[in-house]
């Protein structure tokens, strides 16, 4: 077997492996992900919306009415020590009954806490819970969160975009807001582990999710656990977290993935602007338990 071989500079051309489509907060269909992706001449896709699998029938059938490969994953909102940390689990058994709870628990806690922010706002803009459902396009299916309320405000005329929205009344700074309630990380690797996928942390080198990063003690308590890798090439890691989470992957032999983060219109991330190496997926599908879908 070919040893893995952790590349040091972020790719021109493979994967792009953070991807979130109308089944969480993106805009755009699995199908159309699919599509861009082919048109963009990716080598391939993964789709990762938060805390559920709903998406993944869709964008297999994308997938294969464009002839792209499929890695299937989600990403997951854990906490660490009050650090909000997104971590990316792919190629796990959708099956197994831990994540299956794990998700179902989270998007239960998710919800409650939408409803909770959108009573709060709704004193002082022109939103109701009815104008937030109407923002979700696979109604039942779709994982609700802000961004589905900085749609709604949107389209009330409160903001202009949903950034615009994310900057103000829902902001992590905001009064309106409330933390989403979350699995520690320990959890979501025991989760994924025992799934037999792979879980890796998405852009933890990104200083404007959180008043204070992950610390180099929390990752490597994660890599005692199984953590799997980390993504580097993402727009919010800064230069300077890029050298140092490449540092860490490079003295623990891990995975170094790239994403674009990618929701459509729901963000100003472009479809494969940070991109993963052909061998390091071919290194995390032969680490997961699902076949590279094709």
């Amino acid at each position: 077997m070919r040893a893995y071989e952790m590349p040091v500079a972020p790719p021109t051309v493979g994967w792009d492996i953070h991807c979130h489509t109308a089944f969480s907060d993106g805009t755009k269909t699995p199908v159309e992900l699919a599509e861009e992706s082919k048109a963009l001449g990716l080598h391939g896709i993964s789709i990762t919306d938060h805390d559920t699998t709903a998406g993944w029938h869709e964008a297999e059938e994308g997938a294969r009415k464009v002839g792209l490969p499929l890695l299937r994953g989600s990403e997951i909102t854990a906490d660490d020590e009050h650090v909000s940390v997104h971590m990316l689990g792919l190629q796990y058994d959708p099956n197994d009954q831990h994540i299956m709870d794990l998700f179902a628990n989270t998007r239960a806690a998710r919800l409650k806490r939408t409803k909770h922010m959108v009573e709060l706002l709704s004193e002082d803009f022109p939103i109701t819970w009815e104008s937030v459902l109407a923002q979700m396009r696979e109604s039942g299916n779709t994982t609700v969160g802000r961004p589905h309320i900085a749609d709604a405000l949107v389209a009330a005329g409160v903001y202009e975009t949903r950034s615009d929205a994310f900057a103000g009344a829902i902001s992590a700074t905001s009064k309106y807001y409330i933390p989403t309630p979350s699995p520690t990380t320990h959890e979501v690797v025991r989760a994924v582990k025992g799934a037999h996928g792979v879980v890796i942390i998405a852009h933890a080198g990104d200083p404007s999710r959180n008043s204070r990063l992950l610390s180099d003690s929390q990752i490597e308590a994660l890599i005692d656990e199984g953590l799997d890798g980390l993504e580097v090439w993402h727009r919010g890691n800064t230069p300077e977290q890029r050298e140092r989470l490449l540092g860490i992957c490079e003295h623990y032999d891990l995975l170094v993935t790239g994403g674009s983060d990618w929701h459509g219109a729901g963000k100003p991330n472009l479809l494969g602007e940070n991109l993963t190496d052909d061998a390091t997926v071919e290194e995390i599908v032969r680490r997961g338990v699902l076949p590279l879908y094709r």
